[in-house]
């Protein structure tokens, strides 16, 4: 089996630092498992690690697409599957930075995918409803013939609720999202560390990063994103930051509201990363605020790894 050490955790945690560390400790590249950081000029709100900041650390899966491309789930398993088995090939055992909990448990368990063919005028339909009304009323409809799918995709992921819904209109059975192609074992030989800490604390970190952002340009980066001929409607605008900012473009509402809407979703995105990767029994969970110094920790983290490989 091919060898993979994996970091995942909610957002602000410190995944990206931790992940660049080892990176150089055990000399080997990074694959980012962020739906988000496969866009190019999406810098800000993603809080991508910038090239001085990658510190010379090969990163993959990161400004790949333009902010118009589509990206979806089983992209990303064909393509991080493609550069785990690269890496390994090379005697070296990639580090994959989690950050989109059903990137990367559908990589390691190797989810198979509903290979249902679209329905355009069905979709349109789908989200001229979207349009007229609202997130939640779509949701809503999901919810009553497939509640289960409904409670695990948030309002906002128009993008998946419509699938669910088109598939479930064209097949009469929900997306198959669930269905493991790996028979119960993960389909790499794997060290997943789970980073966690202290919710308030977390929290405050998710509040400050966010008047980072704000402070560092990100009403500037949608309006350039926008001017560039980037619709609102497109997947790359449906992420944390970027949607609210452009309510606030709009006039729907005034900046510091528009930064307590920031703080208010990345939170409550954080707790369900959290609840997502409780499911996942295999993970190391680390408690970040546990230890006094940063150096102990990632101490504590490499013995994990060299225990296992």
């Amino acid at each position: 089996m091919e060898r993979l050490i994996v970091i995942v955790g909610p957002t602000a945690v410190g995944k990206t630092q931790v992940s660049i560390d080892l990176a150089k400790k055990l000399n080997t590249e990074i694959i980012s498992g962020d739906s988000m950081l496969v866009y190019r000029s999406l810098n800000i709100g993603t809080a991508k690690p910038s090239l001085v900041e990658q510190q010379g650390v090969p990163h993959h899966l990161i400004d790949i697409l333009e902010a118009t491309e589509p990206f979806s789930v089983v992209d990303f398993q064909q393509q991080a599957g493609q550069l785990i088995h690269s890496i390994n090939s090379q005697g070296r055992i990639p580090i994959l930075a989690g950050g989109t909990g059903l990137y990367v448990k559908s990589l390691l368990e190797g989810y198979c995918f509903n290979a249902t063919a679209g329905d355009e005028a069905l979709r349109q339909k789908l989200e001229n409803l979207a349009k007229e009304h609202d997130n939640d009323y779509l949701h809503n409809m999901l919810a009553q013939v497939c509640p289960e799918k409904a409670a695990k995709l948030h309002p906002n992921d128009v993008r998946r609720v419509i699938r669910a819904l088109e598939v479930y209109e064209i097949e009469g059975k929900t997306v198959s999202e669930t269905t493991s192609c790996s028979q119960g074992n993960l389909l790499y030989d794997t060290v997943v560390i789970g980073l966690s800490m202290n919710r308030p604390l977390l929290y405050e970190r998710i509040n400050k990063r966010v008047d980072a952002m704000m402070e560092q340009g990100l009403i500037s980066e949608v309006q350039m994103l926008l001017h560039q001929g980037v619709s609102p409607t497109n997947q790359s605008m449906q992420g944390i930051g970027y949607k609210e900012v452009i309510h606030y473009l709009k006039g729907e509402c005034d900046l510091s509201t528009t930064s307590e809407n920031i703080k208010k979703a990345t939170r409550h995105f954080a707790k369900r990363q959290l609840t997502w990767y409780r499911r996942m029994p295999y993970i190391n969970w680390v408690e970040v605020d546990s230890f006094s110094e940063y150096d102990k920790m990632l101490a504590y983290i490499y013995s994990i790894i060299a225990g296992r490989f």
